[in-house]
Formats: structure tokens, sequence, C-alpha cells
């Protein structure tokens, strides 16, 4: 690295820590990664640096092993380094306005099984028939069953199944209507599994002189209704039950089942997706593998040629 480079850096670093009030550590990794980029540079200055430079700097890290996400991390730092050159009088151009950032491919969503749903399903069921529970014990074993059997006959965000109106629970017909984000409604199917569970909480919450309230999951807190974190906290306590993995259960983990689940069975993806509220198709293309998987299955069992050779040569 050349002393002007050097310079610059330091520079760049005191910016961060007088102006933005950076910790050592983060001081540390911002000169790591700066550091590595202008090593790149073989010498020249980081104002005559050029969008090739930065370009052929990323296919370095990529050829090193480094996963896009770490790639970013590092193309984020030298972008606020030019930045800084940019602003101070330093370089006359930024050449990392031009870069476009390493694609990173969505992680795909966590997914449990149709037999460990089933499992948890019945480790529900069970705690609601338990002989000896205190009134409490039974009343938190009824909402847990009628949270799970909705969240997976609807596939609901949490934040819309913990904020359900009571209404919710006595509707005669085979589906609710939810308000989601950007206040857009839309239909949820509702099987006769939840409908009877959430019948049965609204009888635990009359005995115990809860009848009368605005929300289906009422709670002392602040909103008046359950929170996320007390319902996720629950769900595992439910899975470590129903043997499960506690790490890899979540409500959103069940909002992933269900969707993953309809795709297995043949649901076609824009019915998915209004199911589950999304405004554009390519958040709900996370599901893809799921239907790949499906094309590869179809095709071996129906294709005529999947069972035998393919003869040549005839009419």
């Amino acid at each position: 690295m050349s002393r002007l480079a050097r310079q610059r850096l330091n520079a760049f670093l005191d910016m961060l820590a007088a102006e933005r009030g950076a910790a050592r550590n983060t001081l540390e990794a911002y000169e790591r990664d700066v550091e590595d980029y202008l090593e790149s540079l073989g010498g020249k200055a980081p104002g005559d640096a050029t969008p090739e430079d930065i370009r052929g700097w990323l296919v370095d890290l990529s050829e090193r092993g480094l996963k896009a996400s770490s790639a970013a991390r590092r193309l984020s730092a030298v972008r606020q380094f030019h930045r800084f050159l940019y602003t101070e009088g330093l370089a006359g151009t930024d050449p990392t306005a031009a870069i476009s950032g390493p694609r990173q491919g969505r992680p795909l969503p966590k997914v449990v099984s149709v037999g460990d749903v089933d499992r948890l399903l019945e480790a529900a069921r069970i705690a609601c028939l338990q002989e000896g529970p205190t009134p409490a014990a039974r009343l938190k074993a009824l909402r847990m069953r009628c949270l799970v059997e909705m969240l997976y006959a609807t596939g609901l965000r949490v934040s819309e199944l913990i904020a359900l109106p009571r209404s919710a629970a006595t509707t005669r017909e085979r589906f609710l209507i939810v308000r989601g984000k950007g206040d857009k409604e839309r239909l949820v199917p509702l099987n006769e599994a939840a409908r009877q569970a959430a019948r049965d909480w609204l009888t635990a919450l009359a005995e115990a002189g809860l009848a009368d309230g605005r929300w289906l999951f009422p709670s002392d807190g602040e909103s008046g209704h359950l929170t996320r974190q007390v319902f996720a906290r629950d769900l595992k306590t439910l899975g470590g039950a129903a043997g499960l993995s506690a790490p890899a259960l979540s409500p959103h983990v069940l909002r992933h089942a269900f969707a993953s689940h309809l795709l297995q069975n043949g649901a076609d993806l824009r019915v998915v997706q209004e199911l589950l509220g999304h405004a554009d198709i390519a958040t709900t293309q996370i599901y893809t593998h799921v239907l790949d998987e499906r094309l590869k299955s179809m095709v071996r069992d129906l294709h005529p040629l999947a069972d035998g050779d393919r003869e040549t040569g005839k009419e």
C-alpha cells in the first residue's frame, strides 16, 4: 500500500471515530476491509481508482471463496471510503457509484415436515386432555392448541394471528377475513380442527370469566393481546414436548410449513401467494425449490418415456 493510500485510510478512520463515534472493533473491521481493497490497487492512488478496479477486486474476493454476504460487507466499507474521499474533495469521482453489490441468494425458509406438524398438533391436543392441571395451566394449553391449529390452517403472519379479533372464533364460515400489511384484506381457509380449537378456547375464556373483550388471545400487556415473544416461547416448549428441535421451531416456520405443504400437494403458486398475503409473486418464489422437486417427480412418474428406454428408428 502506498503512503498516500495509508494517509487517506487513516483520515477515513479518524472521521468514523470523530463524527460517528465508531467503536474500536468497528474501526478495526473497516481498516481490514479497506486495506484489503487498497492492496489490490497495486500502488494506484485511491483517487484514481476506477469501477473496473473495484470489479476486479470483487472477482478476486469471489475466487478466494468469500461468501456473497462477506463480499457485500467489504464493498460497503469501500463505498463509504470512496464517498468520504469524494465529499472531502480528495477525489474527483466516486467509482463505487456504478458498482452493484454481489448477488446474495435468499436463504431457503426452514420447514418442518408434515409428520413433525402432526406430532406438534397431537402434543397440543394431549396437553388439553391431561388430568389434574391447574385452571391456569389448562387455559394456557387450550390457547396454545388454538394458536397452532389456526396458524397451520391459515398460514397467517404471527402479527396477524395474535391480533385476531374475538369474532374470528365465532364465524360460521370456513374462512377468515384477515386485514394484513398495507391494510389489505384477504380470505384465508379455516379447517374444522381450527374452528373446534377456537370454540373450545372461547368456552374456556367464558368459564374463566373472560367472555368479553376485543381480542381472541387477550393479555394484560399494553397491546391488550398476546405478544409474539410469549407465543414463540410457548411454541418452543410445546415443540420440546413433541420431540422436535426447539431452535428449529418458530411461528414463522409454521407459516412456511403451511405454504410448502400446500405446494407439495399440488397447490398453485399464485394461490399460495394470495393466502400468504404477499403483494409480489417474487416474495412467494422462495418456495420454488418445492415446485422444482414436484416437477421432477411429475416428469419421472407421468412422462411416457420415464419407465423405459427410448427406442430409436421407429415411426
